[in-house]
């Protein structure tokens, strides 16, 4: 670094402070002007080692400004939230966990201020006030996310969440139904639900696309249900449909024969008019809601008998489990459960109809080996409703 007379200008100095420490003084790339680094030292020695460095990273590129993270953290976690592209149910989730478990611990202070050693101490803390592990485990991954734009931003150098194994969390084994106890849950609930419980455990939709299918979703003679949309409920109940979670999400899967009976009674009985009516409503004709069906499921769930941790998505993991009973491979699995696979080829190989309807038939095999063992039970659905 040259003046006007081609004389070479110190990169910087160090000197020592009237406390006794050391201090290092380097030029700003930017400005070239003597700014002090943000540490003192000891020795003069150690500051010397760290004038190298300064002077290396600027050298490499590499050096960034000590004030650029003195961003107010909460500003930049509104800005940072409101730019991103997001689905309306996922903005609300990621706001929620950024209004209650994040901004509370680091919004008061700058971008800077949010260090290894605090994030390290963060998940404990919400732990020990009894948030739930995939709360904390959402917003980890959630301040890890918003910390890599920083980088990018060059607010900071690097990220400071890096904490091993704080991105993840053990899910517990869930309850496996058997083909009898599908039907006695089926038996137990509210004959409206009976259908909604086995295309759930025999099709393995999740309950938002179960929600959002209508007459005009489902194949009778094909024996197929079409999957185009998911309903999705935002925190002040509106409800809305959306595409499913990915791509593979919209398929077409197959069910047993032994349904067809099933889902014809139901259409006639339970289903809005018109191809575009919902294939399952409420008792007063409104959309199905988790939150309404809850009651019905729990008593249900006590009346047959079942494991009182089964919850409804259950019957979705069940159904994968049957389905790999049948023969089923992995990526028919993934094509009939509608998951995206971490290898992308995947997403976009589609099983054979005629390998899903085998899958289906196979399970229409299990249903009618059960259904012969059942006994004799007395009217199996309720009358037409009144109009």
């Amino acid at each position: 670094m040259a003046n006007k007379k081609g004389r070479r200008r110190s990169f910087g100095s160090c000197r020592q402070l009237a406390s006794g420490r050391w201090q290092v003084r380097y030029r700003d790339p930017e400005t070239g002007l003597l700014r002090p680094a943000e540490k003192t030292y000891d020795t003069k020695t150690d500051a010397q080692v760290a004038l190298t460095h300064i002077e290396a990273d600027i050298t490499r590129g590499q050096w960034t400004d000590p004030d650029a993270g003195d961003v107010n953290f909460a500003e930049y976690a509104t800005a940072w939230l409101r730019d991103r592209k997001l689905a309306d149910r996922t903005r609300e989730r990621n706001e929620s966990v950024m209004r209650l478990h994040i901004v509370p611990v680091f919004g008061a202070g700058s971008i800077a201020d949010v260090t290894t050693a605090r994030v390290r101490s963060w998940p404990g803390k919400l732990l020990a006030a009894g948030v739930g592990e995939p709360t904390v485990v959402k917003a980890y991954q959630l301040l890890r996310a918003l910390m890599n734009t920083a980088v990018d931003d060059e607010l900071i150098r690097r990220n400071p969440c890096r904490i091993k194994g704080a991105d993840s969390y053990d899910v517990p084994e869930r309850p496996v139904l058997s083909v009898a106890e599908v039907f006695g849950v089926a038996d137990a609930i509210a004959p409206r639900y009976r259908l909604l419980v086995l295309l759930a455990a025999f099709t393995t939709l999740r309950f938002g696309e179960l929600a959002a299918l209508r007459r005009k979703d489902i194949d009778l003679n094909g024996r197929l249900v079409v999957v185009r949309r998911a309903q999705a409920e935002l925190q002040n109940g509106r409800l809305f449909d959306k595409a499913p979670k990915s791509a593979a999400g919209v398929r077409t899967v197959s069910f047993p024969a032994e349904l067809v009976d099933e889902i014809s009674h139901h259409l006639k009985h339970y289903a809005a008019d018109g191809q575009e009516g919902h294939l399952f409503i409420g008792p007063q004709g409104g959309q199905l809601r988790r939150s309404n069906f809850r009651d019905d499921w729990i008593k249900a769930r006590k009346a047959a008998g079942v494991s009182a941790e089964l919850h409804f998505h259950d019957l979705r993991h069940t159904g994968n489990t049957l389905a790999s009973t049948a023969g089923a491979s992995t990526r028919e699995l993934m094509t009939r459960m509608g998951h995206s696979s971490s290898r992308a080829a995947l997403i976009y190989q589609h099983m054979t109809s005629d390998r899903d309807r085998a899958i289906a038939d196979r399970l229409g095999s299990m249903i009618r080996e059960t259904e012969g063992k059942r006994a004799p039970k007395g009217e199996e659905h309720e009358g037409p409703l009144p109009s």
